[in-house]
């Protein structure tokens, strides 16, 4: 894929070319190591906006498949993506990139820590970015929700608003919430579907 013709393709095209398993890796590695706070903001724009291997929608569908499974969302995320372009190489290759590099640097500050965790200065800086973060985080819930507000479909929007009180407010579990809202979803989107089609 030449970085010239990139910019120009609005829709993902990888029946012609696939990312390399090193493109892949250093993908993902360039997310883990620019995502303070998560990597999920940096993830979604390196592949939906930079790179364009997914669309919003692909994105935000493969996303929820990833919370249904076991383990952290982002990465599942990377083997679901790497494994869908480029097979378990690629799974390997995109769940490589995203944890070797911070692995790498987080044992390094964990002996720095041991040794200057009790300075103030220090306190006061790690408090800054967790607030940083927050932010990365809820600018990336707003743009993972424009596709289904854009489709205005209100059972979709009334869905994910029961979700959100569920699990944000009323604080149930969220393996709970899951196991009656995906059945749900998935009705809900099967009858919808089998309407139009009818």
């Amino acid at each position: 894929m030449s970085s010239g013709s990139a910019p120009a393709v609005q829709e993902p095209d990888l029946a012609t070319a696939p990312p390399s398993l090193v493109a892949l890796f250093l993908a993902f590695a360039r997310m883990s190591l620019a995502g303070f706070g998560g990597v999920l903001v940096f993830a979604r724009r390196a592949i939906v906006e930079q790179h364009r291997w997914m669309t919003a929608d692909e994105f935000n569908e493969t996303f929820a498949l990833c919370h249904f499974l076991p383990g952290p969302n982002i990465v599942n995320l990377s083997m679901v993506f790497g494994s869908r372009l480029r097979g378990i190489a690629g799974g390997v290759a995109a769940f490589a990139g995203l944890l070797l590099p911070p692995t790498l640097i987080m044992t390094a500050l964990a002996i720095a820590y041991a040794r200057f965790g009790d300075l103030e200065v220090l306190r006061r800086i790690l408090a800054g970015i967790s607030c940083a973060a927050v932010g990365l985080l809820i600018a990336v819930v707003f743009r993972m929700m424009m596709p289904l507000l854009k489709q205005a479909d209100p059972l979709a929007v009334i869905l994910m608003l029961g979700v959100f009180l569920a699990i944000g407010v009323l604080r149930l579990p969220l393996q709970a919430v899951l196991l009656v809202a995906i059945p749900i979803s998935i009705g809900l989107t099967y009858f919808l579907r089998r309407k139009v089609a009818a």
